[in-house]
């Protein structure tokens, strides 16, 4: 599946990128295999002369790529949280919610994952998002303001794979149409929690059935999800899936 690919290689470039030489042979057995020699094709040698240590040391530099060079997203993304114990009823939907850590390389982001609570660990009526850098998570924002979201609902405790799997496939850009997105949230309520995908433009079916489908294909999810317009849940609570996949 797509996203045990992206699990498989963001893995292991954290495990390059913090240096774990058992998981990382290349690591353990480097090869410069440097050219400082004589007759390999330097012009500036003459034949049976080596290099300098400076020279193949620069040499070596440019061939070999550093095993902690950070491997950079497409896009930065930022993690919010609307933390339920913050909430009052007297303040305006998203007036608690607050952005968390912005990351923008797969290092940051399974640093941040491996050391923040998922979602069966949240406290009931919290809200955790993970959106694209510069959008806030708001039906307001002008990028998400004529936008839409799909939804899928568990048991409570029961979505962190999902979650997880839904955060993989978004940074990794493994959705054909990854510019409608603008990002995702998990909700933890009493008896259930949902996950959702945000996306810009809820008018472009071809692009939302798309991701729809495609999402359930990377959790493997075959039961059927919904799209809703964000405009119709402003006005009904219980407003109609546009969309289905």
């Amino acid at each position: 599946m797509v996203v045990e690919e992206t699990v498989k290689s963001a893995a292991a470039a954290a495990a390059a990128a913090t240096g774990d030489d058992q998981n990382n042979p290349a690591a353990a057995n480097p090869n410069p295999n440097p050219k400082g020699v004589a007759g390999s094709g330097d012009p500036e040698l003459e034949e049976g002369e080596i290099a300098g240590e400076e020279d193949l040391a620069e040499q070596s530099a440019k061939e070999e790529p550093k095993a902690d060079q950070p491997h950079p997203l497409e896009h930065s993304w930022t993690f919010w949280f609307d933390n339920p114990a913050a909430k009052s009823k007297q303040m305006a939907w998203g007036a608690s919610m607050r952005p968390i850590y912005t990351f923008s390389t797969v290092e940051e982001f399974w640093s941040l994952y491996n050391n923040i609570h998922h979602p069966g660990k949240l406290a009931v009526g919290a809200d955790f998002y993970c959106f694209k850098d510069k959008i806030e998570p708001k039906w307001e924002d002008p990028v998400c303001a004529n936008g839409g979201k799909w939804t899928v609902n568990f048991n409570r405790g029961k979505s962190d794979t999902c979650w997880l799997y839904t955060l993989l496939a978004m940074i990794g850009e493994q959705f054909d149409h990854g510019d409608e997105i603008c990002g995702a949230v998990v909700n933890v309520r009493n008896r259930q929690e949902k996950v959702s995908i945000w996306t810009k433009n809820a008018a472009n079916e071809v692009a939302q059935v798309s991701i729809g489908k495609q999402w359930k294909e990377f959790l493997d999810y075959n039961e059927n999800i919904g799209f809703i317009f964000h405009d119709a849940k402003k006005l009904d609570k219980a407003a109609k899936n546009r969309y289905n996949a």
